[in-house]
């Protein structure tokens, strides 16, 4: 039996940036946990599921990743996060993203997946 639950991608805690356009607005917020699938993010900016969303991430080492994403849950309570489903995901961008990971993760030993 398969859960509902059950996700396609680990999500790891990882040392980076984000800028996140949505609409017109514009925010750095804080990540809270980041996988091949999508992101979590910390932020009261962004309110309405299934709203597209641009997210450039930015890494510590290497170039950042321009990626478009599509708002899947909201949490209006604190902490304020919000689910975003990455889109349209093409291999070259898929590339870069889990080479970052990958790295992130070596620099990163107390990291596992949650």
């Amino acid at each position: 039996m398969v859960e509902n639950d059950a996700r396609v991608y680990p999500r790891y805690v990882v040392d980076a940036d984000a800028d996140v356009t949505a609409g017109a607005s514009h925010s750095s917020p804080q990540v809270q946990n980041l996988s091949l699938g999508g992101i979590c993010i910390q932020t009261s900016e962004i309110t309405e599921v299934g709203a597209p969303v641009d997210v450039v991430l930015r890494f510590s080492e290497g170039p950042e990743v321009a990626l478009r994403g599509q708002v899947v849950w909201v949490n209006r309570q604190p902490p304020q996060d919000v689910g975003i489903r990455w889109v349209d995901l093409d291999p070259p961008r898929k590339d870069l993203l889990s080479r970052h990971l990958a790295a992130a993760l070596e620099r990163t030993a107390s990291s596992e997946p949650i």
